[in-house]
């Protein structure tokens, strides 16, 4: 912008020039057209020689009005920014809170003198010993229905994690617990239930090693069975075939969750 008001500072002659040839050239157009009105008496000539007239008057303002912006830019608005522009940048003090410091307390060089003569430590310094830390229980990972029938499982060396009793089963898992007792042989899992017409069907392959901490047990597929509530047991047996333990419990069996498809783009 200041450019331009520059720029017309400097060529302001020849604008002034070119501004009077113009008005000249204006008054000649509106004296003709002044002359042609009068010595014509038909209208259609009347009309174009008042069209004339207007055209010549209308340029005369538009040239008197040029005339006058540039003498404005000339005389007030180029002075005016060049002051501005000549003006030297005026730079903010810059204020100092000067140094800051925190008081601190003098430094403590006594101390207090704790009497341990009464004291009286263990055989064993407490800092020494190491203590176990307690394991949590797991919690089985799925949604149990409350209210379901209550397991059976008084024996402990034949216990049930996971399938947890009232938990709904709908894929492939784990299972989880104990299986041990005296001359240990084999353990297997049974279900009763709506596909085994009411009594307890064999899964799977007997396990011959015993689990007499918390443990895998073996694995339990779901999709093989009608949905519905069923009874699952774990069954222990010694080296006679005969049952020493068992854990029974409520499961329910559902179909999976259907996984949503991804709508594909349309195509056209």
């Amino acid at each position: 912008m200041s450019a331009l008001v520059f720029l017309i500072e400097q060529i302001a002659t020849g604008l002034y020039i070119f501004l009077a040839v113009g008005v000249v050239i204006a008054l000649r157009a509106l004296l003709r057209a002044r002359g042609a009105y009068r010595s014509t008496y038909f209208e259609l000539e009347r009309d174009i020689a008042r069209y004339q007239r207007v055209n010549a008057v209308t340029a005369l303002i538009l040239l008197v009005e040029a005339a006058l912006i540039v003498t404005g830019v000339q005389r007030i608005v180029a002075p005016a920014l060049r002051e501005t522009l000549d003006q030297p940048a005026v730079l903010s003090s810059i204020i100092s809170d000067g140094i800051f410091r925190t008081p601190t307390p003098p430094p403590f060089t006594g101390g207090i003198v704790i009497d341990t003569s009464g004291v009286e430590l263990g055989q064993v310094d407490p800092a020494a010993q190491i203590l176990p830390t307690p394991t949590l229980t797991p919690t089985p990972v799925g949604t149990i229905i409350p209210n379901a029938p209550p397991m059976q499982c008084a024996d402990p060396n034949v216990q049930l994690e996971v399938p947890a009793n009232g938990m709904i089963v709908f894929e492939p898992l784990a299972v989880r617990g104990i299986a041990a007792g005296p001359n240990f042989a084999f353990y297997r899992f049974e279900i009763n239930g709506p596909s085994t017409f009411g009594s307890f069907a064999t899964i799977g392959v007997d396990g011959t090693n015993a689990v007499p901490q918390m443990g895998i047990l073996g694995q339990f597929v779901p999709s093989f069975y009608t949905p519905g509530e069923y009874q699952f047991r774990v069954s222990v047996f010694d080296i006679t075939s005969t049952q020493i333990g068992a854990c029974t419990l409520t499961i329910y069996i559902t179909e999976p969750i259907p996984t949503p498809t991804p709508l594909s783009a349309e195509t056209t």
